[in-house]
């Protein structure tokens, strides 16, 4: 019954959005000869030219949907994952098209009308898909469009995968109960569900209970039990996923990744490669050499006081911990006595502290002295967003009592960061810093970058613990 739900579904997508196809290639004929604001010079073309094109876009098309996974069900898809398959789909129907009508060549079709279906196509699957779900997920929650799961592992594991199902209610999906290998589980529940019996179970309960899927999540320490329960499903009708039994050891940005059709578990990674690697460092040259030439005068004038105000040098070169470990030197305006650690040590800035130079003060507690780290973001040793780098040797200090500091240096440093614009900023808890350090990590994106720097001047430079 699940099946022809999910047929039904897939033809009713599929059916709205090659109507939005067909509408949207209309509508860009109207708007570029008789709506839009481009003057036409060369006569209004005849519809039926345009009209004829119809047929082999909606092929097109449907094999660029069908081709980006539109059409497969989506229940443990995110929205935006969604959305941009329809952007590439519509991105490449788009190019097959324009390619097609270069080569066979009969008429010469407007530009503007390529250009305006593209828009208008796009925008209308989106707007239509995101009603289309929202319409799903409020059927779902009122208990209508679901599909049942049997979760095999009563560990950890399976537990975390019930409490992600049941916070999420939208998707449609139900956890029926739990099979556990420990027989005094039998009976209980966990998580508000039933524990329905043991391993050994498992072929009179897919008999006697609805279940459209079953998810193995065994504990590490179950694996040889993973054969014998594979076996018993693949005579079934159910849909089956498997929990990898390394997910309790995935760090920062884990995942399943295809090679040449080989399933690669990535265990921790970095945002940064491809494109985004590009876009940020773009980011980061354009942003840092548009703020040296504005602050220019301002770093003059603050170089001319640091000069008749303490003896010794105007920059100040400290070694920082930066990208995959490499140390580098951070430059700063000296706001210090020279040979302020001789007697000390490397040790934190505190309130007060006594080798503040006259401007000194002045300079940490406005950030002013942070102003030369952009010329390390033109060098590429730093990115004007990212985890704050700290001295090596803190770092060996902090290593030791804080689980997973070094991810920190799965990105580039930064001159601000989540955890700054946090409150987290100078002598507060590590703990806490790390925290941030690591969520920006996992959840990177450029728009979460422009969020950190908007952040930065709306809440401005000041901050109690700059000292």
């Amino acid at each position: 019954m699940l099946k022809k739900h999910s047929q039904f579904f897939e033809s009713l997508l599929m059916f709205q959005d090659m109507f939005l196809v067909a509408l949207s290639w209309l509508a860009a004929y109207a708007f570029r000869f008789y709506l839009g604001p481009i003057p036409v010079w060369k006569g209004i073309p005849e519809f039926r030219q345009y009209a004829g094109l119809l047929v082999f876009i909606l092929i097109i098309y449907l094999v660029a949907f069908r081709a980006y996974g539109l059409y497969r069900s989506m229940r443990f898809s995110s929205r935006f994952d969604e959305l941009f398959a329809v952007v590439k789909a519509s991105t490449l129907g788009l190019l097959v098209l324009v390619s097609l009508t270069f080569i066979f060549r009969q008429y010469e079709y407007s530009r503007g009308v390529f250009l305006y279906f593209w828009v208008i196509q796009t925008s209308a699957v989106i707007f239509a898909r995101l009603s289309f779900r929202q319409g799903l997920r409020l059927m779902r929650k009122m208990g209508y469009n679901l599909r049942y799961i049997l979760v095999v592992g009563a560990g950890e594991m399976g537990r975390e995968i019930a409490r992600k199902i049941q916070a999420r209610p939208e998707l449609g999906l139900k956890v029926v109960g739990f099979l556990t290998r420990k027989s005094e589980k039998v009976g209980k529940f966990l998580e508000g569900v039933e524990v329905l019996g043991s391993y050994d179970d498992l072929p009179q309960i897919l008999q006697s209970r609805s279940v459209d899927q079953v998810i193995v999540a065994l504990p590490y320490d179950a694996h040889e039990n993973l054969e014998t329960i594979l076996k018993t499903l693949g005579d079934s009708m159910v849909d089956i996923r498997v929990v990898p039994d390394v997910y309790q050891f995935f760090t920062l940005r884990g995942g399943i990744e295809d090679f040449d059709g080989v399933p690669l578990i990535s265990l921790q990674d970095t945002p940064l490669y491809g494109w985004n690697l590009v876009l940020k460092r773009l980011t980061d040259i354009v942003l840092s050499a548009l703020i040296i030439i504005l602050t220019f005068p301002f770093m003059l004038i603050i170089a001319l006081l640091i000069r008749l105000t303490s003896p010794g040098p105007i920059l100040y070169r400290q070694e920082r911990m930066g990208l995959d470990g490499k140390t580098f030197h951070m430059y700063k305006f000296r706001t210090m006595e020279v040979g302020a650690e001789d007697k000390t040590g490397p040790v934190w800035a505190k309130k007060g502290d006594p080798r503040r130079t006259a401007i000194g003060a002045f300079l940490r507690a406005t950030s002013l002295d942070e102003l030369p780290q952009f010329f390390n973001v033109l060098k590429g040793e730093m990115s004007i967003v990212g985890p704050r780098p700290e001295r090596p040797v803190f770092i060996e200090e902090f290593r030791k009592k804080v689980p997973k500091y070094m991810l920190r240096h799965k990105m580039k440093a930064g001159i601000t960061g989540l955890a700054q614009v946090s409150g987290f900023r100078g002598n507060t808890p590590i703990e806490k810093r790390i925290e941030h350090d690591l969520y920006y990590i996992e959840n990177w994106s450029l728009s979460l970058d422009f969020k950190i720097m908007a952040l930065t001047v709306v809440r401005g430079f000041i901050h109690p613990q700059a000292y």
